[in-house]
């Protein structure tokens, strides 16, 4: 089964690209969403990061917004909360990649926003990269509810230049165009990953 990630820096589109992989039928593990649901009430998040971060914790659930003040711009504390949340994104990850596999899916889609700002170029067979020109990139992230300029170039200096992105790409995908043209890159994309998985299994056949 081939691994592929999705990536690119905030604002770049890839939860909207993500949805259109997502709506074609390809099992997609989503890191954002893994981690509202590990925040949520009940969530294995939650006790931990409320014993570490005590006012990020509003009664059953971590308030995002709070827990992103105590910690931006702070390595340390950034690295405490990583040091909580990455295990488990990691656990529920494996999760799904085992049941994938059971499935016999021939390939997943895995989207890790920070691939190059950690360790997981390597566990991945194909990297998908979703980008856009920077001032669409800054006018996206600035509309969003609670963003300053201040705070998106905090973020900013912790990710890996998009250009740097592109260039370890085995595809990228742009979001500064229509819709159309993105879904038809994603349609693309996903056709010639179908064909290195059917060449791969072919090859695998023949050895055997």
């Amino acid at each position: 089964m081939l691994k592929v990630a999705l990536t690119g820096s905030i604002g770049m589109g890839k939860s909207t690209v993500g949805k259109m992989i997502a709506a074609r039928g390809v099992p997609l593990f989503d890191a954002d969403a893994t981690v509202h649901a590990l925040y949520a009430p009940g969530g294995a998040a939650v006790e931990p990061v409320r014993a570490a971060f005590p006012g990020a914790v509003s009664g059953d659930s971590v308030n995002r917004d709070i827990l992103s003040r105590l910690v931006l711009g702070k390595p340390e504390e950034i690295k405490r909360l990583e040091s909580i949340v990455h295990p488990l994104v990691g656990a529920e990850r494996q999760r799904f990649l085992a049941e994938a596999e059971a499935r016999g899916e021939p390939f997943v889609v895995l989207d890790i926003p920070l691939l190059f700002e950690g360790k997981g170029r390597n566990s991945v067979d194909a990297v998908i990269v979703v980008s856009a020109p920077a001032e669409m990139q800054k006018s996206r992230v600035l509309a969003r509810p609670g963003m300053t300029e201040e705070k998106f170039a905090a973020i900013l200096a912790r990710q890996v230049p998009d250009a740097q992105k592109r260039a370890g790409a085995d595809y990228v995908i742009d979001t500064g165009v229509s819709l159309a043209e993105t879904e038809a890159r994603v349609a693309e994309v996903l056709a010639d990953l179908r064909r290195r998985t059917e060449e791969g299994r072919a090859e695998g056949n023949a050895h055997a």
